[in-house]
């Protein structure tokens, strides 16, 4: 028989979740966060929610695999090529004069497009003078995001999303590959500084020119999305960009006075 979780139910285990191990996900989007808990149930093949609250309650270890069901790790590189094309052409000229760049990749799932941006600062001139903080709630994905390791079953598709956003050199010249795996080169992986972040719970840590947050506010609430967003306000330099998800938007913050939309793309840039 299926479990299906009802929402006294779901405020308890993230109470319990909150209370002993300081993860808050009460102000995810209640639809996905009972989606993904439901499914996380089924998977593991609980007999009953009972069961599963008291494994999570008792289980440090199971902890992570429930983060790493609940937040969601699907990415690419140069996803969405256009938007790439929008940082080589209007972004990246902007920064390029800044005696030190910062990017904050917040919510970086596998890294993937975190070493995107890497090859593109390079190709450009500027990754001597960059640092890359890559930041996920997820510890064994940042982990992933810190190896640089990848399937070579994906290299295809990623060369031919970098070559639509742009790219003009070999992109196997990035990486060697091994096996199944491929591995980014050396150059790309020591200007990216990994480390675990909570964007509901934790602070700024830096200033800089360029905030990417790419498909991750579309699983919270509003007053969460809201709260994130005034978090990268604060994060942000004067005149610095901050780029979001597709279906993602500050219109409703109350940070949106501060910036202005870059053409079609989620690319905003705050004001003087």
């Amino acid at each position: 028989m299926e479990i299906s979780i009802n929402d006294e139910q779901l405020k308890a285990l993230l109470s319990d979740v909150l209370d002993i191990y300081g993860y808050d996900f009460s102000d995810y989007s209640h639809a996905s966060i009972v989606r993904r808990v439901n499914r996380l149930i089924s998977l593991d093949k609980f007999p009953s929610f009972a069961e599963f609250h008291f494994r999570l309650r008792t289980d440090a270890q199971y902890l992570e695999r429930f983060v790493e069901e609940i937040t969601v790790n699907v990415t690419e590189m140069f996803r969405d090529p256009s938007f790439y094309t929008a940082l080589r052409e209007t972004v990246i000229p902007e920064i390029a004069s800044k005696p030190f760049i910062r990017i904050w990749h917040a919510g970086c799932a596998t890294g993937e497009e975190v070493y995107s941006m890497a090859i593109m600062l390079h190709e450009a001139g500027l990754l001597h003078k960059s640092l890359l903080y890559a930041t996920d709630i997820n510890p064994s994905v940042v982990e992933q995001t810190r190896r640089g390791i990848f399937s070579l079953a994906h290299m295809r598709e990623y060369s031919e999303n970098y070559i639509a956003s742009g790219g003009k050199h070999d992109f196997s010249s990035y990486y060697s590959a091994k096996y199944d795996r491929v591995i980014f080169n050396d150059m790309l992986r020591e200007k990216i500084i990994c480390s675990t972040h909570n964007l509901v719970s934790d602070r700024s840590f830096n200033e800089f020119q360029l905030i990417l947050c790419r498909n991750v506010l579309i699983y919270f609430d509003k007053y969460l999305q809201d709260r994130v967003l005034k978090l990268f306000d604060a994060s942000l330099e004067r005149l610095g960009f901050m780029a979001l998800g597709s279906k993602e938007t500050m219109k409703f913050s109350d940070v949106h006075p501060s910036y202005h939309q870059l053409g079609k793309e989620k690319i905003w840039r705050k004001k003087k």
